[in-house]
């Protein structure tokens, strides 16, 4: 088995886009593309959904997806329910550590949150901190802005602190 990988600028940036067999493995951010294999059929069906998702076009996508392929036990629940929080809106590291464990361990599920290896389609942008402030995001808060701008998350300012509504 031997993976795919494809480098493809959105109005995000620079996307590496992986896959392996029928599924999309990983989707990180890039700083300069690096030399790319030829997209394979999925990466495709990926960058069109990618698209349609940046033009305010799809909320949820249909490409298969494989994030088992990494992460801790852990890691994996909390992406799985990363999955289920809704387009255009939010949660936050405690709510979503209540949902997984029964209690509050929001820095381990903040930092399983941080290596979610399908940025985007698994919405790790979603989570914000308790006081509504956006947290952190690992390609960065400007990309976490646009992606939830994206999803009809429009900022309000009350004493310099950035909130969503």
């Amino acid at each position: 088995m031997t993976s795919t990988v494809y480098y493809h600028k959105f109005d995000i940036g620079w996307l590496r886009i992986e896959s392996l067999d029928d599924a999309i493995i990983r989707i990180d951010y890039a700083d300069d593309p690096e030399t790319s294999d030829k997209p394979d059929k999925v990466i495709k069906q990926c960058i069109s959904e990618l698209n349609e998702y940046f033009s305010g076009e799809r909320e949820t996508f249909g490409v298969k997806i494989k994030p088992e392929t990494h992460g801790t036990p852990f890691q994996k629940s909390v992406w799985k329910e990363l999955r289920q929080i809704p387009y255009g809106e939010t949660i936050s590291y405690k709510v979503l550590a209540e949902r997984i464990s029964g209690s509050n361990y929001s820095r381990a599920v903040a930092n399983a949150n941080g290596k979610n290896p399908i940025s985007i389609i698994i919405p790790c942008h979603r989570v914000i901190a308790s006081n509504n402030t956006l947290g952190g995001y690992t390609g960065g808060l400007d990309k976490k802005k646009l992606l939830l701008s994206v999803e009809g998350r429009q900022p309000c300012y009350i004493n310099e602190i950035q909130l969503y509504y």
